[in-house]
């Protein structure tokens, strides 16, 4: 079932995307019941940014005196909050940039903007604000928006809010390939003599996997993008897909650590190593946070469909989506703190504290960096949350793997204290292993 809602979460966003190169219809029928929906929002920035309009049947436009009013932002919202009753006609007249729609090919050059800021774009014909209506004839259309590139020309198909994602993209896949190509035989041989930590090694490995296709799969709609406005929707969705997948096996992986942890200790169990949901009351604790949290996640792609993982949280999905990641942090920290307060050994303590930071960056850096995103402007939000989550959670996964493979700390715990340590296979090995 979980498959299939992912599955569809991938085909809305294949079908609802929407890039910087739009095509469609203007039709009257909508403008005139929905005249407050615009047709495109983009930030512009610079002095040369680029609104380009194509149409087919010219006739169909000049008949309908077919017009696209441009406002900034933060100015539609005071229209749109004004205590004073503006009529329809009266808010479209107060537009900052206006076009009339009667050539084949048209341009509109935004310039002198202070600094980059979201526009509404809405078509608006003679139809739209007037209460008789007869149907008329779809008005095919083309639309780029293009900001100026570093020599100054409206070439970048980057909106302000995304520019240097592709740059992210390219550099993250980059670092992912070099490091497989120096640590990947080496974990190979570690998880094929499944060890102690045969089952967290292969699950950590398969969410380290899917973070990389997801990156990956980000690179190639940034760079599809880069050279048409639309971009690789399906790649876009998949990468969406992919970090999906890996948030819920990091959430059931740290989940049932912590919890196989309590559980041991409440119970105090000599007998056999702790086992991957070795009671129902783990089983069902970590089955319920982790359904939960996929719901949140599919209902926050439904609510905004552009192809990012992490969104700027305006919606009610992504606002709960926040409070259960803080609420799973404090959990965990409250369960791995009365952990440690009892804990006699230094190593074991060592071991419990240095997976507490690690379960701590990976849920908290998200909240964070959503909050302390706010005091930026609109344009800067996205990148400061995408690029500081990843890469937050890259370190995460490295304290892991760290934590997991040394040679100096880990065995010493699973080896003197299996029965503290769940998702073990056997407590009888004797050999250390290396990464």
């Amino acid at each position: 079932m979980r498959w299939r809602l992912l599955w569809l979460l991938c085909a809305a966003g294949w079908w609802g995307a929407g890039g910087k190169t739009l095509r469609g219809g203007f039709a009257s029928a909508s403008a005139r019941l929905e005249p407050w929906r615009p047709v495109a929002r983009f930030q512009f920035h610079g002095d040369h940014a680029v609104l380009c309009v194509r149409i087919k049947n010219v006739a169909v436009a000049v008949t309908k005196a077919a017009r696209l009013h441009l406002f900034q932002a933060q100015e539609w919202q005071k229209l749109q909050n004004s205590i004073q009753d503006h009529s329809c006609t009266e808010k479209f007249s107060k537009a900052q940039l206006t076009m009339t729609v009667n050539h084949t090919e048209q341009n509109l050059t935004v310039s002198q903007i202070p600094y980059p800021e979201t526009w509404y774009v809405f078509y608006v014909d003679k139809f739209t604000c007037e209460e008789n209506y007869s149907e008329s004839e779809d008005i095919q259309f083309e639309m780029v928006l293009l900001n100026p590139d570093a020599e100054g020309n409206p070439l970048d198909h980057f909106s302000a809010g995304e520019s240097g994602l592709h740059e992210f993209f390219f550099l993250l896949v980059l670092a992912y390939f070099v490091t497989a190509c120096i640590y990947a035989q080496s974990l190979w041989q570690t998880i094929k003599k499944r060890g102690p930590m045969h089952t967290v090694l292969k699950v950590l490995t398969i969410a380290l996997l899917l973070q990389a296709g997801s990156a990956f799969a980000n690179y190639l709609h940034f760079s599809s993008y880069s050279k048409d406005g639309i971009g690789a929707p399906f790649m876009g969705s998949l990468a969406e897909l992919c970090d999906i997948v890996s948030q819920i096996q990091m959430l059931y992986l740290l989940l049932s650590l912590c919890m196989g942890w309590t559980i041991g200790r409440m119970k105090k169990s000599h007998g056999r190593p702790l086992q991957w949901d070795s009671t129902p009351t783990s089983t069902g604790i970590a089955v319920v946070v982790v359904v939960t949290q996929s719901f949140l996640l599919i209902w926050e792609q439904f609510e905004d469909t552009n192809h990012h993982s992490y969104h700027s949280h305006h919606g009610l999905a992504s606002g709960l989506l926040i409070g259960l990641r803080v609420c799973l942090a404090l959990s965990l920290a409250a369960g791995l703190y009365q952990i440690i307060t009892v804990e006699r050994s230094t190593l074991k303590r060592e071991f419990y504290i240095t997976f507490a930071k690690a379960c701590i960056l990976w849920f908290l850096c998200h909240p964070c960096l959503a909050t302390i995103a706010v005091i930026f402007r609109e344009y800067q939000r996205e990148k400061i949350i995408t690029i500081g989550v990843i890469l937050c959670q890259c370190i995460s996964m490295v304290i892991l793997y760290r934590l997991f493979l040394s040679h100096s700390l880990y065995w010493e715990v699973s080896s003197l204290s299996s029965v503290t340590l769940p998702l073990t296979v056997s407590s009888g090995h004797k050999s250390r292993h290396h990464f």
